[in-house]
């Protein structure tokens, strides 16, 4: 009897890390390469360094620092949305609700950490986010439309890539349970609870998901967020 030919290893996912402090940098380092499923390729110190590096590396996730000097995290963001929007980012703050972390969510990060998380809720972020998922969670997603929701009006400052206020030929295309979705998100409701409010399963929440981003034309459940708090749908 032959041995059963193992499966093929899931390839690592590479990581970027930028941060102004060395130490941050290295003690990240030090926690992600812990982690098989991880490999830190490159590191920069601000966002002119950040964007050659993305450039020449090539990274799935970068993990964003918002204080910088010179270019900040924000714009850093930005950019390296523009220009590759491969690479995945996710905004990491000293504090929480910070209101540059909304900034760089609206500027088309996939996720929102604060810098003391700890090691399984950062690697947890960083699979979310490769996926194609968001990494920001309910309760933060809460208190950041509640503050800073009010600064988001069509084409104000740090808006860029922000979807459209509906109603339009985008919204009217969804179903009613994809409204209904859609605004479940925006509440920062998990796909488990959305699931359970409306008596679903999880996969067919996942493809809910995914006809609402398709059909709005929107990168990630932050952006669909953004779309439905802008248009008053919350």
């Amino acid at each position: 009897m032959t041995d059963p030919i193992p499966e093929p290893a899931s390839p690592r996912i590479r990581l970027l890390l930028v941060d102004d402090q060395q130490l941050i940098r290295l003690g990240m380092r030090m926690v992600l390469e812990a982690d098989p499923g991880f490999e830190v390729v490159g590191e920069a110190g601000d966002g002119h360094e950040a964007l050659a590096a993305v450039a020449r590396l090539r990274p799935d996730v970068v993990l964003m620092d918002v204080r910088m000097p010179g270019m900040d995290g924000i714009e850093a963001t930005r950019r390296v949305v523009e220009a590759h929007p491969q690479s995945r980012i996710i905004i990491l703050t000293t504090f929480d609700l910070d209101e540059y972390a909304f900034a760089g969510l609206n500027a088309g990060a996939s996720g929102f950490l604060l810098k003391d998380a700890q090691p399984a809720e950062l690697a947890t972020a960083i699979r979310a986010v490769a996926s194609g998922d968001a990494a920001v969670s309910p309760r933060v997603t809460r208190k950041l439309l509640e503050l800073f929701g009010p600064q988001l009006p069509s084409g104000a400052p740090g808006n860029a890539g922000a979807a459209a206020p509906a109603p339009d030929q985008r919204f009217a295309s969804l179903t009613e349970r994809e409204r209904d979705v859609l605004v479940a998100m925006a509440e920062g409701l998990t796909n488990t609870e959305i699931a359970a409010r409306f008596f679903l399963s999880e996969s067919t929440v996942k493809t809910h998901v995914g006809r609402v981003l398709l059909k709005l034309e929107l990168r990630d459940r932050v952006q669909a967020v953004i779309y439905a708090y802008s248009a008053g749908l919350v």
